[in-house]
């Protein structure tokens, strides 16, 4: 009996290890090169853009929320303060805003306005490590933060745990010909174009039994910071109630960002169907 017993202890904890664990093959769907480990060294890239590549799509104006971004060409040796964050499994594999496909263990980054291909020295002012990338993605689309790194980048200045970082960028050049090619027309067809507005989380704001409180509420905060409201009619323990949501959020990261701004008291984030 004890024998028995010890058996099906051992066999349940294999089986439940098993599901808490996620190799890397389930999420690695596309072959990888090894990832680019880019240089400091200033004179290790072209010091101004190609004027050629201004007119280029990754360089037009875009909305996002609600807000026009307007991509810049900027000089070398240029800083900004402000605080970094990164993403990694949940868009690994994915299409960038350049068409590329995201690996998180590539030395990349997004950044709202930069052009494509600027190479950004990244130090967090927390510790004085520093990193470099290749911008080649848009956003975050999070006021408070002007840089989203990929994974491998966040490890090398030891921001993985806390998910966010003070920093400071400097941008060190642009990646000229022959080291990395603008992509193709074909390429950016497939790349994101809405920006992934349609993320799977919003906030409700507000719950009513009655349709002309939610309509009313609706009404009022739609749009409000590019996001949109929607009504959700339920059933629940309590009757039917219509439920406003706020959505638009591009991951659940975001919606608890401007959950923490206050604007609306007392709601809380809830997954979309």
């Amino acid at each position: 009996m004890n024998k028995l017993f010890l058996f099906l202890f051992l066999s349940s904890i294999i089986v439940m290890t098993g599901c808490s664990t996620r190799s890397y093959s389930s999420y690695k769907h596309y072959k990888y090169s090894e990832p680019t480990y880019y240089s400091d060294d200033k004179s290790a890239y072209n010091p101004t853009y190609d004027r050629k590549k201004y007119s280029h799509p990754t360089m037009r104006p875009y909305v996002v929320h609600g807000k026009r971004y307007y991509p810049t060409v900027v000089s070398v040796g240029d800083r900004f303060q402000g605080n970094a964050s990164w993403y990694g499994p949940n868009f690994h594999g994915k299409f960038t805003s350049n068409g590329e496909r995201y690996n998180m263990w590539d030395m990349t980054a997004a950044h709202k306005t930069l052009p494509m291909n600027t190479i950004v020295k990244v130090t967090n002012r927390r510790n004085g490590k520093s990193t470099v990338v290749r911008i080649n993605d848009r956003g975050p689309f999070v006021s408070t933060r002007i840089i989203d790194l990929s994974k491998a980048a966040a490890s090398k200045i030891n921001m993985i745990g806390t998910g966010t970082a003070p920093v400071t960028l400097e941008v060190l050049g642009f990646v000229g010909k022959g080291k990395k090619r603008i992509p193709s027309t074909k390429q950016l067809k497939k790349s994101p174009k809405s920006m992934a507005l349609h993320g799977g989380f919003a906030l409700q704001i507000a719950s009513f039994s009655n349709i002309d409180g939610a309509i009313k509420t609706q009404e009022k905060y739609n749009n409000t910071d590019g996001y949109t409201t929607v009504i959700k009619d339920m059933q629940g323990a309590n009757g039917r109630m219509f439920k406003v949501w706020l959505k638009g959020f591009k991951s659940e990261q975001e919606a608890r960002d401007y959950k923490a701004n206050g604007i609306f008291k007392g709601a809380f984030i809830v997954r979309e169907d």
